[in-house]
Parts: C-alpha cells; structure tokens; sequence
C-alpha cells in the first residue's frame, strides 16, 4: 500500500536532517519551533502546521512548496464559512460564496516572462508562488530621556511579524511583494488556511480594497459599497446589513497602495480610515505604501504597527528561482523543454552567488522574476545594470518572444518594438501626469485614438480597440484589473515608459516641479538614464536650484539628484560637482529622521554614503551604518564591512548600530566578517540575538559581557550561550517562551538583569539570596509577585517599565537600599513613600508630578541626578541636583525656573516634540552649565560659550547665500 501523503511528508523531512548532518534538537533551534512540533512533524503522528512545514523547510535549506503540497494532501482544509438557512438546503450561503469569490480573484499571481506565447499560462497558483518575506518593525519608545531599555529594529518572516498586531502599516519598495502579501492574507483567511501564528484571523472576512481603482472613482466607498466596489457580480446577491455584521465583529480591511493616492487626497483617505476604526474598533487593518510616500507615524495615532519589507535574502532569490523553473516546466512543451530549464536554474542560481551585480539586483520578486525570464530568453545571457535590464525586459515582453515562438500577427496587428514602446508611453506618461495608476478603458481608447493618424503603418491595420486589445493580450505589460479599467502589469514599467515619453518630449520642467512627490520619484531617476548628457545635466541641475530655493524640500531635492546622478551615463564635470556639493551638505546622516529619509531613496543611495568612519563623528557613523543596515542586501552588507574595521574602539554608538545592524543579514556571515574583528578589538561591545541562526553564530564569537536576547527563547537556549565567568548583562526581551530564570545562579559575573514580556516568569524566587545589583522589569504578567524584590539583597539599582499593583510606593519593598530608581511612561503611581529611600542618588520618573511628589523628591538628601517626562513648572528649589533631563510632549518645561529651583546644575538635557523652539536663553546666567536639546530647535545658543550647548541632530550649515543660485 502506498504512503499517506502525510508518510511522505515526515519521510522527506527525515531524510533531508540526515541529509544535512543535524540532529533533532539542531533542527529545533535553527527552526525555532518547540520540540514536541518537531518530533511530530519527523514522526509524521500529527499534520503540521503550514507554519511548521515553513520554518522547516527553511531550516533544512529547500523549497518548502513540494513539502506544502504534501501537507495540504494530508489535510485539506475546508473552506470556512457561516452557512444560513440557505445552505442547510444544500446551497451556499452569500458569505460562503464571498469567500470562494475572493479566494477564485486573488488566488493567481501573474509572473512576468512565465510564457508571454500563452496568456492562460503567465501565473501560478498564489499557494504555490507565495513567499514568505522578512518584515522588520522599530518598536515605539514608550518612555522619555536616554535611560530606558534600547529599542531595536526585529526583523521576522511576516507570519510571526504580523502575529499578535491587529493594525499594520506596511511599507516596501516597488516591486518587493506588499500587493502579493495582502493577496495572500486575503485569500487564506478567506479559504481559512493561515498558518498558526495567524489563526485568529481564519474567522473573519476579507475586503481587498485597491485604493488606486477606488479613488479614481471618486469618493471611497463605506461599508455598504464594498463588495459593488471589489466584488461587483456578487453586489446583488448582497444581504442587506451583512457588511456591517461583518465588520462589527470579524472583519479584515486590507488597504492596497496609499502611494498610488495623489498626494493632495492622503489626508482625506487617512480621514475615511479613521471614520472606519471609529466605527468598527475591532476591524483588522493593514495598509501598503511605499516608505516615501507618508511620513513615520502616519497612522500612529490609530496604534498601527509600522513593517517595513526586507530584501530578498540569498536563501529567498534561490527558492524564487527554483519555484519559477518548476512553473516554467510545468508549461513546457516537451522533456528537452523541461530539462533545458533544468540547467538553466541550476546556471542561474550559481550566476546570482557569484556575480555581485546580480545579486543586488535580485532581491525583490518583481527583479527575481525578470531575471529569470530573460535568462530563460536569453539562453543564460543577462544585461548588466537595473536600466539595461528594465530596457531588455520590455524588448522580450514587447516582440521577441512571439517573433521566436512564430506568432507573428496575433489579433490581426503586428507592431514593430518602437511602436508599441510609443503607444504604451503615452499610456503611462498620461498615468503619472494625472497621479494615477490606471485609467478608464474609454480614456486608454482615446489617448491611443489621438495616437495612430501620426502612425499610419498602424492604423491601417486596425482601430484603437484593435490595438489596445493587442498591446492587453500580447505584450504582457498592460492588463484589465476590473472591467472597464486598465492599467500597468507594475508600477515600474509605467514609471520607465513614462520617464522615457517626458525625456522625449523634452518636459523637464514638470519632471522638476514635481520632484517633491513621491510618486515621481522613480520617474525622475528614470528620465536621468533616460537622458542624453545635456538633458541629464539640466534635469539634475534644475533639482539642485529649485531645493536651492525652497527650504521645506531642500532635503529632499538635494539628495534626490544626488541619488539620481548614479543613473546617469555621462554627465558634464561641473553638474557633477554642484549636484556633490549640495548632497555634501546632507551627508553623512546625523539622526533617525535622516537615516530614515535616506533609506527610502532607495539602494541607489549606499553609493552616496562613506565606506569608511575616518573623518566621521559619532552620530554620522552610527548613522551610516543604520542607513546601510535599514536597506540591506549585499552592496549595504559590502559597505559595513569596510567601514566596521575603521570605527574607533570607543564609539559606542557605532559599535550598538553594528551590533543592531546584525538581523538584517546572514548571521553566521555577519558574526564572522562583522561581529567578531569588533569583539576582538572591544570585548566590551554587547549584542543582541533575535533568532535560533544567530543565537547559533554566538558559538564563532568570544564570550559576551552583556547580550541581549529578543525572541522566543527557552531558557535552555539562554544559558547554552552565557559564560558563568565573563557575562557581566542580561537583558531578556519578548521572553514568552522563556520557563524559569534558574540559570540566573550560575553566572557568577552578573550585575545587570533586564526581564521584559516574560509571561510566565510571576516572581523572582529563582534569585533568592544572589547579590544582583541591576534589576530592570518590563511589562511584567499581571500576577507578578513584587514583594519577591525582597529576595534580593544587593539590590541598588531597580527600573520598572510595568504596571504596578500599588497606588504609591509606600509598597515597595526591597531588601536593601536603593541607590537609582527608574519609573517608565506605563507607571502611574504616586511618589509617596520614595522618601524612605534615602540613598536614593538618581531618580528617573515619566510621569506627570503632583505637588505631593515634588515634596519627596525634596525630601531624598543624597539625590543628585533627576530625569522627568514632566514640566518644571512646579519644581520646588533643589540645590543638591546637578543632572537634570526634563522631556515634554504637550506642555512648557518652564526652562525659565531653572536657574533660581536648579543652582547647583552642571549638566541639562532638554527634549520635546519636533518642531517646537526652546528658548536657552534663561540658562545664560549659569556659567557652568552644559546643556544638551534633543529633536527640537533651539534659540539663544549663540549667548552661551562654545562648547556649553550640544544640540542633537547637530545642525546642518545652512545654505550659503553664494551658493543660492537660480538657474
């Protein structure tokens, strides 16, 4: 009898661990997964999840499709659904049939170069195509001032990275699978297949909302035109009030392309969001956009979760690769077909590992795809360079292909190259020019109707429905995504066709005059390659003069035509030195803000940056290696190794970016090229570990003073990895899995221990008796134990980033006397009883403080550092305080009262929102005072002495008025 397909599933499974040399517990560490999971899904006793197969498949390094397939055979799932009285008659119910209609809709993905010669065969099944992406999330600081717990960007496939978040805002480049990931979403809620991690969402309903078709057709639509607006030939059969149910309480908005919304209405589909969230709060929500498209925060204000999508790794561009051959043969004419692709995978995979250009070309899906296809086109032959291969792309999309296969006049019209690349230009230039991305059929009629009496050889062979039916059905780069409409196969082609019409008809100031949108940002990159040297040199000149000009997009413009000069084949000298000198003046990044602006520029923007940290200052440094390490892939990873071995031991900053920068990349490789010539050097350094790959690179490391742990971790997992003997810190992050802190005894070296999300650590009885210094709690369970603080008796340093069960510390036990205090933003309890305390030396506090609170604070005799999320208004006169940090989002910080409440100060930090001026000017009379301004602006610093006031991001030199030149 033959195996189950779930037999052959653990089979395989089996065969590829001893294939690969490890044993179970190695493929429970480098999968993540538990060890029950593992033994399950190797002894084949239990259908694994979709997850499981997943994280298997990627430990074993393959192709997790054929693995799915065999999963699936063993369980098919039924499609879930609520059926009415309808269905219990044997029918379906109109939710059923919405759910076999979305999952029918959203159920193929098109590849680009699959088989132009057949339409029928240019996608594949969404189940057998999906990719599984990386998806990095930067945690909010929930806390004012420099004391609190790092945050740091996690980067998880997006099943674990979308667990657990019922609103995400989701950025990507073009190209990089946002569209593909909500398809995704929708259609395995909708058929009820998610995996695990997102099994709460295999109830509820998806809406797939394109805002690009929605806005054109003017105001966005409520609740009750969904299904006309998305699903139109079920919109009759619609019960009345179903949408409402539905979104009440089991509902998915899955919002595509807030980019492709002209900037002029994102305010207004930001207010038709919020009107929905307030209507429904329980909705299920995630929106797309590219990154330059919003600023950070922009749906912040509805607890939306900001995932940015990774590059494809080397391990993703080798399973794309493999997955399109095996569509490919599956469409193959014949065995020689089939094993000619054959060895074609095999060529390209080996050209994507050595070829360097290559493989930073292929890190998306939309790249990965035309590369295969051109491979397939060219018999193992590939263009060099992103233009030439976009130019190569749309010659095999546009003829050759059907030159080749014999189809020479399909549908009765027969277009040369040129031809159709001109048509389908003024198509695309009347897109961006209008801030769409897909038009009307009548409009598309029109355009090409005004079109063919200039092109003859054309028009005798059809009428402009003939041609646009043909440029549809033959060329592969337009498409009909709704009746009536049509629109660009992907953005990218629209944004190259469209650069190319405005070179040619010679629109370089439109191109300038709307360099500040996002939306032409790729088009002015384009028209530069597009360019001969004379239009290149005036485009990039007329972005200098016109950020020159305007100080709210300076920035912007600047480094645009900074990025853009890198697209140019020839440029004069002189353009080039004006275009480099006013980048000058934004590079190196200083801050955050502008690592962030930077990154969203694009991979273009790693040739803008340093490649080494001579010359640099510490916050440009760190900011460099943030920038590299934010938009990844191998040029960015080539930039850190230059620049990791000429950063100075002492730059901590940099060093922490480093160390940060580690899970955006191969973490063996990373540990080996990066991490450990810095450890050697500095063994001071820490680090942190997000994943089972580089808990296990750890073991090419010296052993670590301080590590930091951010992931599902056991603690058998921790304490594998921590020297008893030299492990000084331990901060554990997102410790769910993490059982007992017993192993905390053992590591005899320990000062500081950092606990955060660790749901079933309720108390520290683990400890009891060790001499622990440094304790910090962070959102601990709601049953923590607080009075176990007393089983610590060399407890001096204590921070707690938790809710507390007291209304005051008059609670607070600890077995010793404390000697540093630290309160976070999610403590809201009065200060009565700190006067108790009184060794108590530095006070960190972020709440607002009462008058009661300020007299124990005056109470504490030893205390000399104070950090506050509060005004000073209320400050009573403290003479013994010479730190201060003062941090306010809404109100004054009464800067004005310091000097007569603060005499004996020497050193002052100051933030508020951005935005906002602080006024020094009162501090002048403090001749000892150092003052540090953080985010926002100051004014008065010119009164102080040099060096008195450091202000962060430094400033950049402002434009001089020399150098304002107009055009």
């Amino acid at each position: 009898m033959d195996d189950s397909p779930l037999d052959e599933l653990a089979v395989q499974l089996r065969t590829l661990r001893a294939q690969r040399g490890l044993s179970v517990e190695g493929l429970r560490l480098r999968s993540g997964l538990g060890r029950t999971t593992v033994s399950q899904a190797l002894n084949g006793t239990r259908v694994p999840s979709e997850a499981t197969v997943v994280a298997l498949a990627r430990a074993l390094k393959t192709d997790f499709g054929p693995l799915l397939a065999l999963r699936r055979q063993a369980c098919p799932e039924p499609v879930v659904g609520l059926r009415s009285a309808e269905a219990a008659r044997g029918g379906l119910s109109f939710e059923e049939r919405y759910r076999r209609f979305v999952a029918e809709v959203h159920g193929r993905l098109t590849v680009v170069g699959l088989d132009l010669s057949r339409p029928d065969r240019s996608g594949w099944p969404l189940d057998a195509a999906y990719l599984s992406l990386e998806l990095a999330h930067m945690p909010e600081r929930s806390w004012a001032g420099d004391e609190g717990p790092e945050t740091a960007v996690v980067v998880r496939r997006a099943e674990q990275a979308l667990a657990g978040r019922h609103r995400v805002l989701l950025k990507g480049l073009a190209g990089s699978g946002k569209t593909t990931l909500l398809q995704w979403l929708a259609v395995a809620a909708a058929s009820g297949t998610l995996p695990e991690e997102l099994a709460e969402l295999r109830q509820r309903v998806p809406f797939v909302l394109p805002l690009r078709s929605l806005v054109r057709r003017g105001c966005l639509p409520g609740p009750e035109g969904f299904v006309a607006a998305t699903a139109a030939a079920l919109a009759a059969s619609q019960p009345d009030g179903w949408v409402d149910s539905v979104l009440t309480e089991r509902g998915i908005l899955l919002i595509d392309g807030v980019d492709e919304v002209p900037v002029e209405q994102r305010q207004s589909a930001r207010d038709w969001l919020d009107g929905l969230l307030a209507a429904y709060p329980d909705l299920r929500v995630y929106v797309t956009t590219r990154p330059s498209a919003v600023p950070e925060g922009w749906l912040a204000h509805k607890d939306f979760a900001e995932l940015t999508v990774r590059p494809m790794t080397a391990v993703d561009t080798s399973v794309f690769i493999g997955r399109w051959h095996t569509a490919a043969r599956r469409n193959a004419d014949g065995q020689e077909e089939q094993a000619h692709l054959g060895e074609l995978e095999v060529a390209l995979r080996t050209a994507v590992r050595a070829q360097r250009d290559l493989a930073q070309l292929s890190t998306t899906p939309l790249m990965c795809a035309l590369i295969c296809a051109l491979h397939r086109e060219r018999r193992g032959h590939l263009p060099h360079g992103r233009m030439e291969l976009y130019a190569a792309a749309l010659s095999m999309l546009l003829v050759r292909r059907d030159y080749e296969r014999g189809i020479a006049v399909p549908e009765g019209i027969r277009l040369t190259e040129q031809q159709s690349m001109r048509l389908l230009q003024r198509l695309a230039y009347w897109l961006i020019r209008n801030a769409q991305t897909e038009m009307d059929h009548s409009t598309a009629l029109a355009l090409l109707a005004d079109a063919l009496p200039a092109m003859p050889s054309v028009a005798e062979q059809g009428g402009a429905d003939q041609v646009l039916q043909h440029l549809i059905g033959r060329t592969g780069l337009l498409r009909t995504p709704a009746a009536g409409t049509v629109d660009f196969v992907h953005r990218t082609f629209q944004d190259y066709l469209g650069a190319q019409a405005a070179i040619e008809g010679m629109d370089l100031p439109l191109l300038v005059n709307h360099a500040h949108d996002d939306q032409w940002e790729d088009v002015i990159r384009m028209a530069v390659a597009h360019a001969r040297p004379q239009e290149a040199a005036a485009l990039l000149t007329g972005l200098v003069h016109r950020g020159d000009r305007e100080e709210t997009h300076r920035a912007r413009l600047h480094l645009l035509a900074a990025a853009s000069l890198h697209y140019a084949t020839e440029v004069d000298t002189e353009t080039r030195e004006l275009v480099g000198g006013r980048a000058e003046a934004w590079l190196p990044p200083r801050s955050p803000e502008e690592t962030d602006a930077l990154a969203a520029l694009g991979p273009g923007v790693l040739d803008l940056l340093p490649r080494t940290a001579h010359g640099l200052e510490s916050d440009e440094a760190s900011a460099v290696i943030r920038t590299a390490a934010k938009i990844g892939g191998d040029q960015a990873y080539e930039l850190l190794r230059h620049i990791a071995p000429t950063l100075p031991e002492t730059d901590l900053g940099s060093e922490f970016a480093l160390s940060q920068g580690w899970v955006n990349f191969d973490a063996h490789e990373y540990a080996q090229d990066l991490l450990l010539p810095r450890l050697l050097r500095s063994p001071l350094s820490d680090l942190t570990v997000h994943t089972p790959e580089q808990l296990d690179a750890l073991s090419l490391l010296p052993p670590l003073r301080r590590v930091t742990f951010r992931g599902s971790f056991t603690a058998r997992d921790i304490a594998r990895r921590l020297s008893p003997e030299h492990t000084e810190e331990v901060k554990i992050y997102e410790g769910e899995a993490l059982e007992h802190i017993r192993f905390v005894r053992d590591l005899t070296a320990l000062r500081h221990l950092a606990l955060a999300g660790c749901e079933q650590i309720t108390g520290l009885d683990d400890l009891a008796g060790l001499p622990l210094p440094q304790l910090c709690l962070v959102k601990t369970p709601a049953l923590f134990r607080f009075d176990t603080l007393t089983e610590l008796p060399g407890l001096t340093h204590l921070e707690l980033f938790t809710a507390l069960p007291w209304k005051d510390l008059t609670e607070l036990r600890v077995h010793g006397d404390l000697t540093e205090l630290v309160f976070g933003a999610t403590v809201s309890v009065s200060l009565r009883g700190l006067s108790r305390f009184r060794d108590l030396r530095t006070l960190v506090g972020n709440q607002p403080l009462t008058a009661e609170d300020w007299d124990e604070i005056s109470s504490l005799p030893g205390l000399t550092t104070l950090r506050l999320g509060d005004s000073l208004a209320h400050a009573p006169v403290l003479p013994d305080i010479t730190t201060l940090s003062a941090y306010c989002e809404s109100a004054e910080l009464a800067i004005d009262v310091i000097p007569d409440r603060f005499p004996g100060l020497t050193s002052l930090s100051l933030g508020h929102r951005m935005g906002f001026t602080l006024d020094l000017t009162p501090l002048v009379v403090m001749p000892g005072l150092h003052v540090t301004v953080s985010g926002p602006r100051a004014v008065g610093v010119d009164k102080f002495p040099p060096g008195k006031v450091t202000l962060y991001p430094r400033p950049r030199t402002p434009l001089r008025p020399a150098d304002n030149l107009n055009p």
